[in-house]
């Protein structure tokens, strides 16, 4: 139950934050706010999650930290604020929440939290400049394929980096340098957590990721994104973020959790790149040897490292033929094959059990080794001197970072599912990533996350609020709960935007559009009457489901409408915004062209954007392996994929599309969809009873 006190420090507060912005309140803001209140102060633990869709223009920012922070203050809890990225992040950290604690006159304390990876190694930094002109440098990769060549320039930018560190006018964040950082370089002067000495470090008084963590013991607020939750969660709650049971949860962007969470517990192992990290392992131990000499129970731990090793590439070698025998079977156009219901068969299920038990022994003998290491920093009588005993820690952790991986993949790999459970989504695929070299690797990914959250989150966290614009899809939390786990006994709420969707905007099927699955055809429709469509002197966003198609469309297009377009993979998502924010600045008409990425978080408020163009209906891709897993499932469970799947998430990227019209009170404009699926199927009503109440112009 709500205290007295609280509460009315929260309508203190929403009454003098709405004064000194001199705004009226907001009757979606007002219910999110009380619906939250209520959520979090339940006696029953079970009803400590709200699930809240509240459409552009609510507030839902203000909404969340208005009930949250005073509530958790009381409970002496943590409120966990995850966006969907760090670009959301640095808006809460450096505007909102400032703009917000400003305003109501309260003082909690608020941090940043990012990966280990935002963040630069002073170590490796000193490592990078020491070597950088050697031609070892590219030893500073290990995780890496290609070598690490730098050239002068990239001296220069480690030198500046350096000093910046020393002086402190950088904190070392890869996102406050002012600059564009290539990931190669990047990547050289980063490490994860096993190549981390922590505070064995002598660096780690300055160390970037450390000063950044000791700001979260006296945070009463973190801002953080969903991969770090998820990241914290996969370790078992607690390592990364406060432990789960003392933490608000609050999913900003919460309709992107549940992919986030697959991708996070998935595994994949790619056979030859592993092969090749392998069997450089030999040299790299020989190397260490002769230095660590005097120290007999290390040297006697290295050659059965070694051999274990060898015993894995051994196996992985044998793994690669029969992987190919899979590929060379399947029809697929690009070169996969998935499992039927996850079952890999008999043979890979025997050689994943070998190689499951090999790389779980070589995993704890790396373990032994990091923690020997790890002692011998502490020793200052070690004969060895520290930035050789560092560089072999770095070494043995990437090496262990590598064999947690492999048992990852090739653990689930091993077991045979049983009735009734949900299988694994398995597949091969040809790989090119790596500088163009062909190899295979093969996966496994839960298709739903829903266990997964019940088990490490819903479970487990002292309370949650999911929200977003869109979290509902033909008009119900339904596939939201299928996909997260959400359980019935959490408080479902819908409040409607600021907007009067009728007068502000027309939803328009035009008359002779094609249907979308007639894929020549429509693309035909769209080359022919696209300039039609473009707003003069204001921006117009075409949205695409298919790169081919949107490609397609382009090349075909003529100059005359080409050269005021810009297409996705021109440029950054970024830089093509800004570019296209100038020239309608300038009094020029300009169009974007883009996919998924331009249909959710792109902001293009009043000129910026006069008409959204949806060339078709959002359908998922039908070959996703995960897709196809979890159809194959619904189907073999008596259920219907398009139905239960297919058209729900239509639904929702349909909303999320149609949501890029309207940022402010006082836009205008008009969405186009160009499928005429829209008016001629059965399923077409569905999904316009979905979208926001525009004024309707079909066909």
């Amino acid at each position: 139950m709500l205290d007295p006190d609280v509460r009315e420090t929260i309508q203190q507060g929403y009454r003098q934050f709405l004064k000194s912005r001199e705004l009226s309140p907001r009757m979606g803001q007002k219910q999110m706010v009380a619906a939250i209140a209520n959520s979090l102060t339940d006696d029953d633990p079970t009803k400590r999650l709200s699930v809240i869709e509240a459409g552009t223009g609510t507030g839902k920012t203000v909404g969340y930290l208005i009930a949250a922070l005073p509530i958790a203050r009381a409970l002496k809890k943590t409120v966990v604020v995850a966006t969907g990225t760090i670009a959301l992040q640095e808006q809460l950290i450096h505007k909102d929440l400032p703009e917000l604690l400003e305003s109501c006159g309260w003082d909690f304390s608020c941090a940043l939290v990012k990966g280990r990876g935002r963040y630069a190694c002073n170590l490796r930094l000193e490592q990078c400049l020491d070597s950088v002109k050697s031609k070892e440098a590219g030893l500073f990769l290990f995780e890496d394929e290609q070598q690490f060549n730098p050239n002068a320039a990239t001296e220069s930018l480690f030198k500046e980096m350096s000093t910046a560190l020393d002086e402190g006018s950088w904190d070392g964040d890869r996102d406050s340098w002012e600059t564009r950082i290539q990931d190669i370089e990047w990547r050289a002067l980063t490490v994860d957590r096993r190549q981390c000495t922590g505070r064995r470090c002598r660096f780690v008084n300055q160390c970037p990721f450390f000063k950044a963590r000791s700001d979260l013991e006296e945070s009463e607020c973190i801002v953080a994104n969903h991969d770090l939750v998820m990241a914290d969660l996969a370790l078992g709650g607690g390592v990364i973020l406060p432990p789960p049971e003392d933490c608000i949860y609050i999913f900003d962007e919460g309709h992107r959790l549940g992919d986030t969470a697959i991708r996070h517990f998935g595994a994949e192992c790619k056979i030859n790149s592993t092969l090749s990290w392998l069997e450089r392992l030999p040299k790299q131990i020989k190397g260490q040897a002769p230095l660590f000499s005097k120290d007999t129970a290390l040297t006697e731990q290295l050659p059965r490292i070694e051999r274990e090793a060898g015993k894995i590439a051994e196996l992985l070698s044998s793994a690669y033929p029969l992987l190919q025998e899979f590929l060379d079977q399947s029809e697929h156009s690009e070169g996969r094959y998935r499992f039927s219901h996850g079952d890999v068969g008999a043979t890979i299920r025997d050689l994943a059990k070998q190689i499951t038990m090999h790389a779980s022994g070589w995993q704890g003998r790396l373990e032994v080794l990091e923690e020997t290491l790890s002692e011998a920093l502490s020793d200052k009588q070690y004969s060895v001197p520290i930035p050789d005993i560092e560089l072999f820690y770095q070494q043995a952790g990437n090496w262990l970072s590598g064999a947690e991986r492999l048992v990852s993949l090739w653990d689930r790999l091993h077991k045979e599912l049983k009735q009734g459970d949900m299988p694994m989504a398995c597949w091969v695929k040809l790989d090119d990533s790596a500088g163009g070299n062909i190899d295979i690797s093969i996966n496994a990914s839960p298709i739903q996350a829903a266990e997964i959250l019940k088990d490490r989150l819903w479970g487990s966290c002292y309370a949650a609020v999911l929200t977003s614009a869109t979290l509902k899809s033909l008009g119900n939390f339904n596939t939201l709960q299928r996909e997260t786990g959400v359980p019935n006994s959490a408080h479902f709420l819908s409040v409607e935007g600021a907007f009067n969707y009728r007068e502000a905007a027309a939803l328009c099927v035009p008359l002779g559009a094609v249907e979308g699955n007639s894929i020549d055809e429509h693309s035909r429709y769209i080359i022919d009457n696209l300039e039609s469509m473009v707003e003069d002197r204001a921006g117009t966003l075409v949205l695409f489901s298919s790169k081919r198609q949107m490609e397609q469309v382009f090349d075909e297009l003529p100059n005359s409408l080409a050269k005021i377009i810009l297409i996705q993979g021109q440029y950054s998502n970024r830089e093509m915004v800004r570019l296209h924010k100038e020239r309608i600045d300038q009094g020029k008409t300009s169009v974007l062209l883009g996919l998924a990425s331009f249909a959710e978080g792109v902001d293009l408020p009043g000129d910026y954007c006069k008409h959204v163009v949806i060339a078709k209906l959002p359908f998922a891709v039908p070959d996703d392996p995960l897709h196809e897993a979890l159809s194959e499932w619904i189907e073999a469970r008596g259920g219907n994929s398009f139905f239960d799947i297919s058209l729900p998430i239509a639904s929702l990227r349909l909303i999320q599309a149609c949501g890029r019209l309207l940022r402010t009170e006082s836009d205008t404009g008009r969405v186009s969809i160009l499928d005429k699926r829209l008016i001629t199927k059965r399923y077409g009503a569905q999904l316009l009873d979905a979208l926001p109440p525009f004024r309707r112009e079909l066909g």
